[in-house]
Order: structure tokens, then C-alpha cells, then sequence
């Protein structure tokens, strides 16, 4: 089987496509044949070095969507059943994603109803479990109004889509202007524009999820309304800790945080009956193939598109 293996944190040069043998399951592991999955900005910070806790050589990607391909008695799974994968471990403590095959444990495998194509289902499991774990984080009730801090990432779009079947209004936010529209045609009821870390409105909100990163933070949370929650989620501008906190802010507001982690097979279960019923998907902006895993890799920090990047191994 192929795979990409990182010996050392790098640029792209880094990422070596190698032969290795296909993993053969045991007692708690099964082998998943690896048709498709997504690339992110926190695994590109990953191979240039920027998680302290990932040791190398190691074959990156949290996350990955395709079949059984060997499996052992009382595992709860049949060879060809259609699965999904994410965090765990994947690609952070053990073998990931950026591989024809993978031995995964069976805790973290889930099982999907789903018909699509490899290609449409791998814009799922990180990306969409991000987003409604977020949500429910919220604990928002219908027409109520949630904002998306960092509406044009992949995540974000997800959230729009979610938010708005789950019966909330939903405003999204984008440092460009030209992008308005673009998040209008996704699904936003509104757009409001991030300006050097600051939310260009008065207006509080009933829950926001901040995907931008511990940097807006404060932003955020002045413009929750008392009783209201900010869930950070994301690092898009590469900050991990929140400066110069005090709790004294919160003011009767609140802070938490969502981690794609925290998931299990009901979640999944409700999710895909969500996306199923409601028809939901974003926009994939480019499909590569493992071979150009590099190319993947620069495109998605490069990002040029609004949407999520996909790698095929079919």
C-alpha cells in the first residue's frame, strides 16, 4: 500500500510517498481501506512541527472515510461496511489518514448511513462533527440567533448549513467583503464583517461559535448577550492561549470549548439523519489525488476557495 510518511517536521518536501505492508487487524483494531479524506490547516501546522505532542515518523490526517477491509470476531463490524474515522489518535498518536489503508481502533470507528459518493462523504466527519458538536454546545433553542466567527472556513460553512436546519438564525462573519454574498448564497441570514480582530456591529447574540481562535476571544464574548455562551472551536489565526483573561469579564455570560474528540456512534447517528433529511453539504473546492498530497497541503493554506480540500485514493 502507499503511504505518506513524515521522518521530520518540514515543508511539503517532507511528505515521502512510500510502499509499506497492509496492517492486519487484532482483538480492538480493525483495517480500514481508506477511500477519501479531508485536509486541514492544524495538520499542515502538524507537519511543519507545531504540535509539541506528535512524534515522528509519523503518517499524518485525522481523519478518513471508507470500509472495513479485515476485521475480527465480536469487533461489531463486517468487511465492506461503510465507516468513518476521526481524532482518537488518528495521525496524532498513531498512523492517520494520509495512507491507502489504516489500522484503526474499533472505539473510534463509526458507522454511516449514507449513499453518496467517497468524495461527498469525506467532507463529513471532522468538518460537520466540529460544527454540531459547536452547536449543541450553544444549547440554543429555535430562532434563536448564533454567529459564526470565521463563516467562510469549512467549519463555518458546515455551521450555516446546520444552524439553519436546526431552526436558528444565523450570521456569519468574513474579513473580506466580496465574500458577503458567497455566504449569503450558503445559507446566512447575515453577514457581518471582521476587522483586525473585531466584529464591525453592536449587536449581541444569543451564542457564538469562535473558530478564529483564542486571538477574538474577547471580541466574542462582548457581544454575547447575558445568559449567552461563546464556544472556541477553531485556531484559524494559530493562537492556542488566551491572553490576559479575566473571569470577571463574563459578566453572567459564559465560555467553553467543543473538541471533535468528544463523539460517539448516537452522535453520528443524529448527524447523517440530519444532513440525510435536510440535503446538506458545502462546497468541495479541489479534489487531489495521494500522490500530490503536497499540492493539498499548500492549497489548503493557500486558500483560495471557500470549502472543503479532499484527497482520493480511488
Amino acid at each position: 500500500m502507499k503511504a505518506v510518511v513524515i521522518d521530520h517536521p518540514g515543508n511539503t518536501d517532507v511528505l515521502k510517498l512510500v510502499e509499506r505492508p497492509i496492517p492486519h487487524a487484532d482483538a480492538t483494531h480493525s483495517v480500514m481501506k481508506i477511500h477519501a479524506f479531508g485536509v486541514h490547516r492544524y495538520e499542515v501546522l502538524t507537519r511543519e512541527g507545531g504540535s509539541p505532542t506528535v512524534k515522528f515518523p509519523r503518517v499524518i490526517g485525522v481523519e478518513a472515510v471508507g470500509e472495513i477491509h479485515e476485521t475480527t470476531a465480536g469487533s461489531g463490524f463486517k468487511q465492506g461496511q461503510r465507516v468513518i474515522t476521526l481524532n482518537g489518535g488518528f495521525g496524532r498518536e498513531f498512523d492517520g489518514s494520509e495512507q491507502e489503508y489504516a489500522l484503526v481502533p474499533n472505539k473510534t470507528l463509526y458507522t454511516v448511513d449514507f449513499d453518496g459518493d467517497w468524495v461527498t462523504l469525506a467532507q463529513y466527519p471532522e468538518t460537520f462533527v466540529t460544527a454540531w458538536g459547536s452547536i449543541k454546545a450553544l444549547r440554543l433553542q429555535p430562532g434563536q440567533t448564533m454567529l459564526v466567527r470565521g463563516g467562510t472556513s469549512a467549519v463555518g460553512l458546515a455551521m450555516i448549513k446546520l444552524a439553519k436546519a436546526s431552526g436558528l438564525k444565523i450570521v456569519a462573519t468574513t474579513r473580506k467583503p466580496e465574500r458577503a454574498d458567497l455566504l449569503s448564497a450558503q445559507g446566512a441570514d447575515e453577514v457581518v464583517l471582521d476587522k483586525d480582530g473585531q466584529l464591525q456591529t453592536d449587536t449581541m447574540y444569543d451564542g457564538i461559535v469562535d473558530l478564529v481562535g483564542t486571538a477574538t476571544v474577547h471580541d466574542s464574548l462582548a457581544h454575547i448577550k447575558v445568559g449567552g455562551t461563546a464556544c472556541v472551536v477553531g485556531l484559524l489565526a494559530g493562537d492556542w492561549v488566551m491572553k490576559d483573561f479575566s473571569p470577571f469579564e463574563l459578566q453572567n455570560r459564559y465560555i467553553t470549548d467543543y473538541d471533535s474528540g468528544f463523539v460517539d456512534q448516537p452522535m453520528i447517528d443524529e448527524l447523517f439523519d440530519l444532513i440525510k433529511h435536510n440535503h446538506i453539504e458545502i462546497p468541495i473546492s479541489k479534489v487531489f489525488p495521494l500522490t500530490e498530497i503536497a499540492a493539498a497541503h499548500d492549497y489548503v493554506m493557500d486558500n483560495p476557495q471557500m470549502g472543503e480540500v479532499i484527497v482520493t485514493n480511488d
